[in-house]
C-alpha cells in the first residue's frame, strides 16, 4: 500500500481464508486471487488513489452514464443577514469555535464573523477557518481511521444515539434555526432526526454483490469507504443540509471535514455538542466554519483528502474540480443547481454510492 497508485493487485496463496483476509486490506480497485488480468463485462474494473476513479463494467460502470430525471433548479446566491442600524444584544457575546479531532479549537487566524438574525438580533460569532485549520482537520480525520474498521452494527448504533440526543434537544435547535433563518425550524429538525435514523438503518444494509463471471469462480463487488471526505454544506438548510452529508459519509465508515452553511453556521456549532455526547470517536467528524470561497481551494487541493462534495451556493464547481485533479480525487458538485433537502431525493443510494468505492475481488474455486 506504500504507493500513490491503486489499480490492481494479485494475491497468490493456497489458503483461501488468508486471501479473503488480505484482499480487503489492499488499496486497489481490483484484486485477483491466484490469477491475474481477468476481465469481464459483468465485473467492474477501475482503480483508487492516483489510478483514478470510476468503473468499467458491472452496474457500477453503468451508473456513471445515468443522471436524475428531475430538472434541476438554479441556486440563488446566499446572502448573510446584514448588520442592523440598531442592534439587539441580549446576554454575553459568544464566539463558537471550530470542531477538530473531537475538541473545540480556536481558528488559526483568530478572526470571526458576526451572525445576525433577520430581525437584527446578535446571535453570536463564528470562527473563520483558513488553510491551516483545514490541514489540522484532515490530519484529525486520518487519525480516526479506526472508524472504518468498526463494525457496521457499531456505526449504526452511534448514529441512532446521535439521533436520540438531537431529539432530546429538538426545541432548542428549532429555536436556533428560527433565529438564523426567520422560519420555523421544527420541520427541519424533525427531518434531520429522521435522516439520521435512515442512515443508521442503512449502515449494515448497503451490500455489495456477487457477479457471475466466465471462470470457475465468482467476482465479489465489495463496497468500501472512500477515506476522508471533505464537504461544503448547503446554505438553504443549515442543519438538515449538514446532517444529510455527514450521516451517509460516517455510516459507510468514512471520516469527514465539513464546512457548514456560510450564512448560518451556528446550527453546526451547536450540533457538535450533540456529537460530543453520542460516543462518536474524535476526528470522525470535523467542522471548520468560514467562507466557502476561501476554504474550497485548500480542501479540494489537499492531497490527503480522498473525495470532495460541494452543495454550496457559491459558484465553486470549476475550482473544486480543478484542484481535485492534483491527486485525482472524486468530486460531487452541484454546478449551481438547487437540491430539495426535505425530499426523498436528498437521501438514499445516491449518497451511499458517493461515499463508497467498489472493489472487485476475483475468487476462483475448485481444484
Amino acid at each position: 500500500n506504500n504507493t500513490r497508485y491503486g489499480l490492481a493487485a494479485t494475491v497468490w496463496t493456497e489458503n483461501i481464508n488468508l486471501a479473503l483476509d488480505i484482499a480487503p486490506k489492499i488499496k486497489a480497485g481490483v484484486v485477483w486471487i491466484n490469477a491475474t488480468n481477468l476481465f469481464d463485462a459483468a465485473a467492474g474494473f477501475g482503480g483508487v488513489r492516483e489510478s483514478g476513479f470510476g468503473r468499467e463494467g458491472g452496474w457500477e460502470g453503468l451508473l456513471a452514464y445515468l443522471k436524475p430525471a428531475t430538472k434541476p433548479k438554479a441556486l440563488a446566491p446566499a446572502v448573510a443577514n446584514p448588520a442592523p442600524a440598531l442592534a439587539q444584544v441580549d446576554g454575553l457575546d459568544r464566539t463558537a469555535k471550530l470542531y477538530i479531532g473531537g475538541k473545540q479549537a480556536r481558528p488559526d487566524g483568530g478572526y470571526s464573523q458576526t451572525i445576525w438574525s433577520p430581525r437584527g438580533k446578535l446571535l453570536g460569532h463564528a470562527g473563520l477557518g483558513n488553510r491551516k485549520d483545514i490541514r489540522n482537520a484532515v490530519e484529525a480525520a486520518h487519525a480516526a481511521k479506526g472508524w472504518g474498521k468498526a463494525s457496521a452494527h457499531n456505526r449504526a448504533q452511534i448514529l441512532y444515539y446521535i439521533a436520540e440526543n438531537l431529539s432530546a434537544r429538538a426545541s432548542e435547535f428549532a429555536a436556533r434555526l428560527r433565529d438564523l433563518t426567520g422560519k420555523s425550524g421544527n420541520a427541519e429538525v424533525e427531518a434531520a432526526i429522521a435522516r439520521l435514523f435512515t442512515y443508521a438503518a442503512w449502515a449494515d444494509k448497503f451490500d455489495g454483490a456477487v457477479k457471475s463471471v466466465p471462470i470457475r469462480g465468482v467476482a465479489i463487488a465489495m463496497n468500501e469507504p472512500c477515506g476522508v471526505i471533505g464537504a461544503l454544506c448547503a446554505d438553504e438548510a443549515p442543519l438538515l443540509g449538514l446532517i444529510s452529508v455527514m450521516a451517509p459519509v460516517i455510516a459507510m465508515g468514512n471520516t469527514c471535514v465539513l464546512v457548514p452553511s456560510e450564512t448560518a453556521p451556528l446550527a453546526a456549532t451547536d450540533f457538535y455538542q450533540v456529537l460530543d455526547t453520542s460516543d462518536l470517536p474524535g476526528g470522525v467528524v470535523n467542522i471548520v466554519t468560514g467562507s466557502h470561497a476561501e476554504l474550497a481551494k485548500p480542501l479540494a487541493g489537499h492531497l490527503d483528502v480522498d473525495a470532495v462534495w460541494s452543495f454550496s451556493r457559491k459558484p465553486l464547481s470549476g475550482l473544486i474540480e480543478k484542484e481535485a485533479a492534483g491527486n485525482i480525487k472524486r468530486t460531487w458538485v452541484n454546478h449551481g443547481h438547487a437540491r430539495d433537502w426535505f425530499s426523498p431525493e436528498a437521501e438514499g443510494r445516491t449518497f451511499l454510492r458517493a461515499a463508497t468505492n467498489v472493489k472487485t475481488i476475483w475468487v476462483p474455486y475448485g481444484e
